[in-house]
């Protein structure tokens, strides 16, 4: 056991110097950054942003230029339709359409889509010629020639192209800031926050402390220290002639179809093309960030494919395409953005030797023996302290990222959340390795590597949502000061729209219709006689009238539901207790919803 002991030790103190090595280059090379987003107000005086920052009047005053948002997909039919009619519902922004794209083999993602285009004419199916999945990219660019033939059959052109995933929630300003940065850039990235989850949520949290850390320091320094814009996938703006000089320079293909992240080459491609490029830091508006949220994978072998694909696109595919060509400045990002490829066993590596270390210390203090470890680390003191000094640094500044993000409660995580994404990308990195030489090797195209999805439940939707008055005045249906006047007298336990039709400012329609572009829940009246009694009885007697919930379709796997009220998450999950089809809303009057309960109840 001691000379096994000794072996162990002997092979672990011969890694301290290397690895001690990388930690000081890499953690000196992050210190780098920190001490420019640190500098920040002293680095704007010699760079100073083309636009200043802008107020919310000043984003609603602006001119609204046709916008045009592309949001690529495979196999989505779970969360698209949620997706689109939240943010429908949530934009403030007038002069936008959604251009959705999807595969002939994809049948339920199309329904899903046509459904919400069905009701709202600025969202637009895009099929591609062929059968899926392919690639991200190759999708996005079948979604462009799409435009451009909508274009043609219009006479209406998009001067903004925004780029959106299926699970993103898109801030209600956020649209009016592109349309604000790009009078003067020809690229602009929103930043980008998940969603908050519970501390124990390792994984989700690691997302959570990278986007914070990314979004807060590195973004804003790449700008400040004039690197080039990698484009996040999500929330990035592109004006037309960006995309018309993509288009240009590689054979009408705006986005690389052979590429894993099409963003992350696209944010490349526009640096070497000259395009200004801007990354708009994370404010607070109203009390919430100005971001796009939305999950991350929240189980580990979701996370490893996802972050494969990442290393696969921006370190391996980036680096055959690119090489180290350019200037000093542009091979420092680079090597900033391919460091992991070293960096992450590395970092792996050492969390175990200091593991190791912690181990063989206490076994060579119950056995009376010799730590050989901890001699050679003696020996090597100044280079070992100076390393976990650095670490220490680096990982504090890290938590202060998340901090100021999601609170010091959730932050402090930060640290054990460290060790576990050490392990994830490590993992990934072999992952990603082995998966590109296998595709070398026989030479097949790395496809789109689906990553599950998952939509917010409505209840956290609710803040992001318009406030039921603002629609109301805005379509018409009330008058400020009728408004005005209805909120002072309105009791304490009555609902705002009920108290407006009980003061009879508002009919039944008007109030289902306004709840409808509030909440993203198609509304309509529904004839007893189309509904079959088969259909109508699906759920038990008890569970309907419990939740005012009666099933009137059932098609492709959904059930729909039509209601007077507005779906709970505590009501669907009492619904999951006696069916497992797919869930779909409808909004119907209360009046409505009586005469149906009446006739086939």
């Amino acid at each position: 056991m001691y000379s096994f002991q000794a072996w162990a030790d002997g092979l672990a103190a011969g890694l301290i110097v290397p690895l001690a090595v990388w930690i000081i280059l890499s953690g000196l090379d992050d210190l780098v950054i920190l001490a420019a987003f640190l500098l920040r107000p002293v680095l704007e005086i010699w760079r100073r942003p083309l636009l200043p920052v802008p107020s919310r009047h000043m984003l609603a005053s602006l001119s609204q230029r046709r916008v045009a948002i592309f949001v690529p997909l495979w196999q989505e039919a779970a969360v698209i339709a949620d997706m689109l009619e939240h943010n429908i519902a949530a934009i403030r922004y007038g002069n936008y359409d959604f251009f959705v794209g999807a595969y002939p083999n994809d049948p339920d993602t199309q329904r899903a889509v046509q459904r919400v285009a069905d009701r709202h004419a600025n969202v637009h199916l895009c099929l591609t010629p062929h059968d899926g999945s392919t690639s991200k990219a190759d999708c996005l660019n079948w979604i462009y020639q799409r435009m451009l033939q909508f274009e043609l059959q219009t006479g209406r052109q998009y001067q903004i192209i925004l780029t959106h995933d299926a699970e993103d929630i898109i801030h209600p300003f956020s649209i009016a800031a592109a349309n604000y940065y790009t009078r003067c850039y020809d690229m602009v990235q929103m930043p980008v926050l998940p969603l908050p989850t519970p501390w124990s949520w390792f994984t989700h949290g690691l997302y959570c402390d990278d986007f914070a850390e990314f979004h807060t320091k590195d973004m804003v320094a790449r700008g400040l220290m004039g690197g080039f814009i990698p484009s996040s996938g999500v929330g990035t703006a592109y004006t037309r002639r960006a995309l018309e000089k993509l288009a240009e320079a590689e054979s009408n293909r705006v986005f690389q179809p052979e590429c894993l992240t099409e963003d992350y080459e696209n944010g490349l491609r526009l640096h070497e093309l000259g395009c200004a490029q801007f990354f708009v830091p994370i404010r607070w508006m109203q009390g919430r960030a100005m971001a796009i949220r939305e999950f991350f994978p929240q189980q580990f072998r979701a996370a490893r494919r996802q972050r494969a694909r990442w290393v696969t696109g921006i370190a391996m595919q980036s680096w055959q395409r690119h090489g180290w060509r350019g200037p000093w400045a542009r091979r420092y990002w680079l090597w900033r953005d391919r460091k992991g490829l070293l960096g992450n066993p590395l970092s792996l590596a050492a969390n175990l030797l200091f593991g190791y270390g912690l181990l063989s210390a206490a076994l060579s203090w119950a056995s009376g023996r010799t730590w050989l470890l901890g001699l050679e680390i003696t020996h090597y003191q100044q280079l070992v302290i100076g390393s976990a000094s650095l670490g220490v640094i680096n990982l504090a500044a890290r938590t202060a990222c998340s901090a100021r993000v999601y609170g010091w409660r959730f932050a402090t995580g930060a640290p054990l959340r460290s060790l576990h994404g050490n392990l994830l990308n490590s993992l990934a990195t072999f992952s990603a390795a082995l998966r590109y030489l296998r595709a070398l090797w026989l030479r097949q195209p790395l496809v789109w590597v689906k990553t599950e999805h998952a939509y917010p439940s409505l209840a956290s939707l609710t803040e992001h949502k318009r406030r039921l008055g603002e629609i109301l005045v805005g379509a018409g249906y009330l008058a400020p000061q009728q408004l005005a006047s209805a909120l002072g007298r309105q009791p304490a336990n009555r609902r705002l729209g009920e108290h407006l039709v009980d003061l009879g400012l508002l009919s039944e329609e008007q109030l289902l219709e306004a709840l409808s572009i509030q909440h993203g829940i198609p509304a309509r009246r529904v004839d007893p006689a189309e509904v079959p009694l088969e259909i109508a009885r699906t759920l038990p007697a008890r569970i309907t009238r419990d939740l005012r919930m009666l099933a009137i379709a059932l098609e492709g796997g959904t059930l729909e539901l039509a209601t007077p009220d507005l779906p709970t998450d505590e009501a669907q999950a009492r619904l999951r207790e006696f069916t497992r089809l797919g869930l779909r809303f409808t909004l119907v009057s209360p009046s409505n919803y009586e005469q149906l309960s009446r006739k086939l109840l």
